[in-house]
């Protein structure tokens, strides 16, 4: 697991040993970022189930503004603050170990919102599905913004979103990415697809 591209080029990150994460394949992370390449500069990021940071610092590596990595596992935020340290990219990084439901009300609560968000959930545990009715009912994602979910092609996602439209959908074997983006409204025939 490595950083793929940018300032950060060719680090590889540290894995917490013994926990059971599950980390996005480089060829999966290398085709997201391809797609998402017009769309990183400046932005502002939001990784959540972040565990290594291994998103969150791929997107501060090619020109992301900031990321917000949330994940509740003391064992994930010591290695994501390691990470962070070894790229670099710690003066960008802001980890928060939280609940990522708890999380998304609380920027919600403070104003907060992001350009991008990442979400790589435990597959088949229904957080998929959670996360995203909950970004439903909470103004995180920007206008225009971009949702990022890395799931199992057997997961059932929410229908009937209004705000949150999905745009686009990735397969690799079992992993599914899908792109959602968020509009104002409930015409999804007027969603602007970004990148």
């Amino acid at each position: 697991m490595r950083i793929i591209a940018g300032t950060a080029k060719g680090i590889r990150l540290k894995a917490p040993k013994g926990m059971n994460t599950r980390p996005t394949a480089d060829r999966v992370k290398e085709s997201v970022f391809g797609i998402l390449a017009a769309n990183l500069v400046d932005a502002e990021v939001l990784d959540l189930f972040a565990g290594t940071g291994n998103l969150g610092l791929e997107a501060l590596s090619r020109g992301a503004a900031s990321a917000t990595m949330v994940d509740k596992n003391i064992q994930s935020i010591k290695i994501i603050m390691e990470n962070a340290i070894l790229t670099d990219l710690v003066r960008a990084t802001i980890i928060c170990r939280e609940d990522v439901l708890a999380a998304i009300r609380r920027f919600q609560a403070t104003g907060k919102s992001f350009d991008l968000i990442f979400c790589d959930p435990p597959y088949n545990l229904g957080f998929a599905a959670k996360v995203l009715s909950c970004l439903e009912a909470n103004d995180v994602l920007r206008q225009g913004g971009i949702f990022i979910l890395e799931h199992s092609r057997h997961e059932k996602l929410p229908e009937g979103l209004k705000r949150i439209v999905a745009y686009r959908s990735e397969f690799y074997g079992e992993t599914v990415v899908s792109f959602f983006t968020k509009q104002e409204g409930n015409n999804s025939e007027n969603c602007s697809v970004p990148g």
